[in-house]
């Protein structure tokens, strides 16, 4: 009530004035001079008819534009995560989010090169022929985003996806049913050539995942002083190189915090936001069939981080303002975290939960334990800065991971409680473009960097089994970035730094062979069009490379070098304002160097000698379609 009376107050004056100018009330007839004719009335009423017009729109314009202050003059009128957005009119219940369908068209993706020293290719190949090298498909993603207002301190926002990437015609009617333990009375189809229906998506049955899964949920609390949250939530943060949401209508990912933090704004537009994030929680009570509630079984296992982020801010409403004015909008932050963990339950999460509601080797039994000392340490900077005018953009990213690990096992019968691993990890995004047409052309460009590690291997699947076991060996595309046996450690680093899974920047190379930027520096360059109001065309082409000649797949080889591929990328965008959108996207990419390959002259079809024939590589292809509706 406090928010609304000010503003009601000067409404109201305003309004007084402006009768009072425009002659509010009419003279009574019979207090007219007597020597006022019927036109000099009609005229007299006319003009009052006007100034009351004239004054009915000024209140309005004013009432717009007091609400347009009040939606961001205070940090308590509604962020969305880390910033404030122009508040809407309280409503018991607001409904967002949207649904989409997406074609895709992958060829040639394992580029013709077969499996590396590990056995594993660089793309997954088709079980029915090694010439089937295209992979076509359609999923679909329902994302239901509510937010309850219980008053206009208090909501309760959620995000829930349905069908989340559900490919297809990938739950026939008579999907694992063939075999079941009762007979074969289950089945209705002999042949899935018969098969006339879907069926609904059912976790450990017929799918990877339930058909419903609740992905966030928490509160919101606005305070004289700040904002609190605390609950199940999206986190985000600059370009999102590091910490990405995943919001964006062509994502997968997103990362999502269990998270309590309290939002305060000292200064007009400076945002300073303390946090603490229960990363992981390990051992857990056992789950009974009866339900109730689970507890923590032991602090000791925990993954805790404890984040400040500091930032200067310009909410969106500001910051077109700003550009339509032909001012500067220059918005920069810190984002602090230390994450820490004594010891680790090896065990727990590597199975799903048994009949009796346990899980895990040993949990709940007594003398048995599935926790190692892991006594790991991680200091997490991110710093990110943006500057922007009508005519052009600047921002940029960086981010360094450091710190220790001083247990190094993953099994509790296993080595390495002595074995110390150090983390030092670096990335950082520069983008620019230029604005030009009015706006309609943007040309930009981007570099980013993450750094890598001496290691065989690119790093992003570092669980993965190397051509050693334990280790990569020259020529392993992906795998562990340290090297420990059980007389200790002869490279002890780990210092390939990740980009985020949903922090895209190509179609084929790092998005889907590689699974994200990693130990890799790249050049892009971009351009847009737009045509007319909601259609635009827009192309890029990306230069790649490692960082270390031993990461590349094709390190095997003594003549290749850093060089991954070139990649160009094209498409065109139509989106209306009744929420309708529609992409079609091309791309191709060429390997270079970096993924060589050579044959054994003497054994057909054999790839690991460094003698024989270079091999040419396939360029592999994708075509892509995203169609949706946002409410």
């Amino acid at each position: 009530m406090r928010r609304v009376l000010p503003p009601a107050l000067v409404l109201a004056s305003t309004l007084a004035l402006a009768q009072a100018d425009a002659g509010v009330q009419a003279p009574p007839a019979d207090e007219a001079p007597a020597n006022t004719s019927v036109s000099d009335t009609e005229a007299l009423k006319r003009d009052f008819e006007a100034r009351l017009e004239a004054a009915r729109r000024e209140v309005k314009e004013l009432r717009e534009e007091m609400r347009a202050k009040l939606a961001t003059a205070s940090v308590a009128e509604g962020w969305q995560e880390d910033w404030v957005d122009e508040k809407r009119k309280l409503e018991l219940v607001e409904i967002d989010g949207y649904f989409r369908v997406r074609p895709d068209l992958f060829n040639k993706f394992d580029m013709g090169r077969g499996v590396d020293p590990s056995g594993y290719s660089l793309f997954p190949r088709s079980a029915s022929s090694n010439a089937d090298r295209t992979n076509v498909g359609v999923n679909m993603r329902f994302r239901f985003e509510p937010t309850i207002n219980v008053s206009e301190e208090v909501r309760i926002r959620a995000q829930v996806d349905a069908l989340d990437n559900l490919i297809w015609g990938s739950t026939p009617d008579y999907a694992y049913s063939r075999n079941a333990a009762n007979g074969y009375w289950y089945d209705r189809n002999q042949f899935s050539l018969f098969s006339m229906s879907q069926t609904t998506q059912r976790s450990g049955i017929n799918s990877v995942q339930d058909s419903i899964a609740v992905r966030r949920v928490w509160g919101e609390v606005a305070t004289p002083i700040g904002i609190l949250r605390a609950g199940r939530m999206g986190t985000h943060w600059g370009l999102g190189m590091l910490y990405n949401d995943g919001n964006g209508l062509d994502n997968d990912w997103g990362d999502t915090v269990d998270r309590v933090s309290f939002t305060v704004e000292p200064l007009p537009g400076f945002y300073i936001t303390p946090m603490i994030d229960m990363d992981v929680v390990g051992l857990i009570s056992p789950r009974t069939q009866e339900g109730g509630q689970p507890f923590d079984l032991t602090q000791a296992d925990n993954v805790t981080s404890f984040i400040l982020a500091a930032q200067r801010r310009d909410t969106e409403q500001e910051r077109r303002q700003k550009l339509a004015t032909g001012q500067t909008v220059f918005n920069y932050g810190l984002h602090f975290t230390y994450r820490n963990q004594r010891f680790d339950s090896v065990n727990t999460l590597s199975q799903p939960w048994d009949a009796n509601g346990a899980e895990g080797v040993g949990v709940g039994l007594a003398g048995s334990s599935p926790v190692v000392m892991r006594q790991g340490d991680l200091f997490i900077p991110d710093l990110w800065a943006r500057v922007e005018r009508k005519e052009f953009r600047i921002e940029a990213e960086f981010a360094a991971v450091l710190g220790s690990i001083k247990g190094r096992q993953f099994d509790v019968n296993g080595d390495g409680v002595d074995h110390t691993l150090e983390v030092y990890q670096f990335g950082a995004v520069l983008q620019g473009e230029g604005r030009f047409l009015n706006g309609d052309l943007e040309v930009g460009g981007e570099v980013g960097f993450a750094s890598g590690d001496k290691a065989a291997g690119m790093g992003n699947y570092p669980r993965r089994n190397g051509g050693g076991r334990d280790y990569t060996v020259l020529g392993d595309t992906d795998g562990s970035q340290f090297k420990c046996e059980t007389s200790g450690c002869s490279d002890p680093n780990i210092n390939n730094f990740r980009f985020n899974r949903d922090y895209r920047v190509d179609m084929i190379l790092y998005r889907e062979i590689l699974g994200g930027v990693t130990d890799s520096i790249y050049f892009k360059l971009r351009g847009k069009y737009r045509i007319t109001q909601g259609l635009e065309i827009f192309a890029s082409g990306l230069y790649s490379r490692v960082l270390f000649p031993q990461s590349a797949p094709g390190s095997l080889y003594t003549d290749s070098n850093e060089s991954l591929g070139v990649e160009l990328n094209a498409g065109v965008r139509y989106e209306t304002e009744d929420g309708f959108f529609g992409q079609l996207q091309y791309g191709i990419l060429f390997p270079l160097e970096g993924f060589m390959l050579k044959t054994d002259p003497y054994v057909a079809g054999q790839n690991t000698q460094l003698g024989g024939s270079r091999v040419t590589l396939d360029n592999p292809q994708a075509l892509r379609a995203v169609f949706g509706i946002r409410f």
